[in-house]
């Protein structure tokens, strides 16, 4: 087996297409709680930090489900975007990222965010966890949006009805806290824990930016052809990620 980020590159990974999945690189919080090293540098434009958590099997693995379950023309490999990157930034309306606990943006890349989202542009942010992690994703997301709150989804909201009907929605647990303790008692960090689907709307009431609070619905896909991982996180994880994807691009 290959080593686990070297995925090799599909045959038709520079298809042209409708739909990419872009993923937002950032900036390492000082606390943040991962840091893949990789013979002791630690540079987030490099890769081998929070952001790269899930990546790139979450990516692939989502875009071959997005083909299979809908007729949009998806491209098979993801595309990291940097938001120091100002030519290449705002060519993606669509954006993931994980490890919300983690990351902690300059101030001219929250400039850039607010603008990518204004704009027209979404992003879906997944897997922090409790109130610390919690805390560090406020830092840096009410500077993006210090007028905005962040809000509960309501069941009614479309995003839950553009495909599937999503009304039972459940806590989608990490392939990590499956393993009991874990190394670095990993297994705590879901304990106690209650999903929360939230979100920040813009004056429209259109969701720019939509969160899965205390679940890990990347791991659901990057874990979706493992037989260890249960199939129902997979199941639900999948089917929000395509009604997410169908919500963006028809509102």
């Amino acid at each position: 087996m290959e080593p686990y980020d070297n995925v090799p590159l599909p045959p038709d990974w520079q298809e042209k297409t409708e739909w990419v999945q872009a993923r937002l690189m950032y900036p390492q919080h000082p606390e943040a709680r991962f840091a893949r090293w990789r013979g002791g540098r630690l540079d987030w434009r490099e890769g081998g930090t929070s952001w790269t958590q899930d990546y790139p099997r979450a990516d692939r693995h989502f875009a071959l489900a997005l083909r299979r379950l809908t007729r949009i023309s998806v491209r098979s490999v993801e595309q990291p975007s940097n938001p120091d990157d100002l030519d290449d930034f705002y060519n993606w309306p669509w954006m993931v990222a994980g490890e919300m606990g983690d990351w902690k943006l300059t101030d001219p890349q929250v400039k850039t965010l607010r603008e990518y989202l204004l704009r027209g542009g979404f992003i879906y942010m997944d897997d922090f966890w409790g109130p610390d992690e919690y805390a560090r994703f406020a830092q840096s997301m009410t500077k993006v949006f210090p007028e905005r709150a962040v809000e509960e989804i309501d069941n009614a909201d479309p995003i839950f009805h553009a495909v599937y009907d999503l009304d039972d929605r459940y806590q989608v647990l990490g392939q990590w806290s499956l393993r009991g303790g874990g190394r670095g008692g990993m297994g705590q960090r879901a304990a106690g824990t209650k999903a929360h689907w939230m979100g920040i709307y813009d004056d429209h009431r259109r969701l720019m930016v939509a969160m899965t609070f205390n679940s890990d619905v990347g791991d659901s896909w990057e874990w979706a052809d493992d037989p260890g991982y249960p199939e129902r996180f997979s199941a639900l994880g999948i089917r929000l990620g395509v009604n997410y994807v169908v919500y963006s691009m028809s509102h």
